[in-house]
């Protein structure tokens, strides 16, 4: 028996078919992993599962008392608990419960009765088989292999950033324990060495869960199963992330040849009827008509658009083109070692770190958006800047991406925006949606199209690749190896730089006391 069933379920967001008719499966134990291009649908289909999102038609039937663990990055919280407190919520009930034991066995001092003492026993019977002494072992497994302690388990929640607070409600939900998870991007604030603690973790899970992911190394890891959202399908494929593409690729080559076929006979049959409608075969060709006219049409093949990304490169500067003196970056304090370090101009550097070590804020100190603690950096004069910053804040979130590119680049016609907007793969359909109602996917994709239309010679990029689906991450990693300016870049995912980079800047964290590592590519 299944745990979820998906059946004949359609639905549309605006004049956008997501699905029309899909059937789902999920069983008890199995690893799914959910794929499909920015705004084909897939975190939608997490609202569906979750019942925040109804659908236009069809009914979602999970197994009854089923606990299910969401990650919803948006969850309101207590903003004044501590992330050790948030943390320890996990485990409520078994605190209530040691309570009620120790309230018994106290009782039962006193009194001498021996129900109470029986009832006591018991209750410390079931904590013992639901392991609750090992409740803070559990908590400091989590916590170190998603790397919270570097924040502070004593800070308050609302003094986190919005990627921090997703890595605690992200580590809540692991100590839970659902029966079935259901992750949506997971591994987006993490770096390289929790998403592969993550990555493990999730393949020693004895439960069901469903992730959407664009991070196809992890998914390639953790996944028994993909689920494909194309052309308003939702197909499964058994197998890993490595066999769904090859699955895929077979039935895509299969169907363009049936389509072809099919083509071929109709044209065929169309001109025998065209030529014979009125001579002495025109009852074959009525015949031949009645068998068009039931035939069941193959659908015309889909083919996945690709973004086509080119940066608009002004001159480089052939000398040093950025110097840190001593620079130490932080708010309130330093969160970085002090920082001495040049790039030249034409070279390409990768900034690697644990989330939460000062990556971020290093380069919105560089750009001019925070003031240094103390020390210096310097630009050549001849460099221009073009900044992609990793968050998807935007300054009046009900303005369509239309809009949002004229309040930049007011000197654009509306058919220019929708162009640039459309090399960037920004449906037609959403270019004059509000922003805050596009996927994390296709508001990336209008950020990315600003930065497309400013001519700059050194690219400094925060996490460019969060949420951008395996085709536009392609044509941005060829659009950052063909640019001939300087490049700094933040990113997690060593897939997306490696080969091409000539230095990586490793902020490490050894014993809390953190320095800086250089390697060369």
């Amino acid at each position: 028996m299944s745990l979820l069933e998906v059946s004949n379920v359609s639905h549309a967001f605006g004049d956008k078919v997501l699905y029309k008719q899909v059937f789902l499966e999920v069983y008890k134990g199995e690893h799914v992993g959910v794929v499909g291009q920015n705004g084909t649908g897939k975190s939608t289909l997490i609202g569906i599962l979750t019942g925040e999102v109804i659908p236009d038609g069809g009914t979602i039937k999970w197994q009854p008392n089923i606990k299910i663990g969401h990650l919803d990055q948006y969850a309101v919280i207590d903003g004044s608990s501590t992330v050790q407190s948030y943390l320890r919520r996990a485990f409520t009930e078994l605190y209530e419960m040691e309570e009620k034991m120790n309230a018994l066995y106290a009782e039962c001092a006193v009194s001498g009765n021996e129900v109470l003492l029986q009832k006591a026993a018991d209750l410390q019977e079931r904590l013992e088989a639901l392991d609750y002494y090992s409740i803070e072992s559990n908590i400091s497994k989590v916590v170190t292999g998603l790397g919270l302690n570097a924040m502070g388990m004593d800070r308050p929640i609302d003094q986190l950033s919005g990627g921090q607070r997703t890595k605690v409600i992200l580590a809540k939900l692991l100590l839970e324990q659902p029966d079935v998870l259901l992750l949506d991007e997971p591994t987006n604030y993490l770096d390289t060495t929790h998403i592969n603690w993550l990555a493990e973790y999730l393949i020693a899970f004895d439960q069901a869960f469903i992730v959407v992911s664009h991070n196809y190394t992890f998914l390639d890891k953790i996944s028994t199963s993909i689920c494909d959202i194309e052309g308003e399908t939702i197909k499964k494929y058994h197998g890993k992330y490595a066999d769904f593409l090859r699955q895929k690729e077979h039935f895509r080559e299969s169907h363009i040849r049936q389509y072809h076929a099919q083509q071929k006979k109709i044209e065929a049959t169309e001109q025998y009827i065209r030529k014979n409608g009125a001579g002495v075969n025109s009852r074959i060709a009525r015949g031949r008509q009645k068998q068009l006219d039931r035939m069941e049409r193959i659908a015309a093949p889909t083919f996945v658009t690709k973004a086509s990304i080119r940066f608009q490169e002004l001159p480089v500067t052939a000398q040093v083109a950025l110097r840190v003196d001593h620079l130490v970056v932080g708010y309130d304090k330093p969160l970085l070692p002090k920082l001495t370090f040049s790039i030249r101009g034409g070279q390409k550097i990768v900034i690697a770190g644990f989330n939460g070590i000062g990556k971020s804020t290093l380069l919105k100190t560089l750009v001019g958006q925070i003031p240094c603690v103390a020390g210096a950096f310097r630009f050549a004069e001849q460099v221009s800047i073009g900044y992609y910053e990793q968050d998807l804040i935007w300054e009046n979130d009900s303005m369509t991406p239309i809009e949002i590119v004229a309040s930049f680049y007011p000197k654009l016609t509306i058919k220019e925006i929708r162009r640039h907007l459309s090399l960037c793969v920004v449906k037609d359909s959403h270019v004059t949606q509000p922003i805050r109602t596009l996927s994390g996917g296709e508001q990336s994709k209008v950020k990315l199209c600003l930065l497309l239309l400013t001519a700059c010679n050194f690219l400094i990029l925060d996490e460019p690749t969060n949420h951008l689906d395996a085709e536009t991450k392609d044509a941005l990693q060829n659009a950052l190896i063909q640019f001939k300016g300087t490049v700094i870049l933040v990113s997690h995912e060593e897939q997306f730089y490696q080969g091409w980079v000539d230095r990586v800047i490793n902020i490490v964290d050894e014993n809390r006391n953190r320095e800086l590592k250089y390697s060369h590519r």
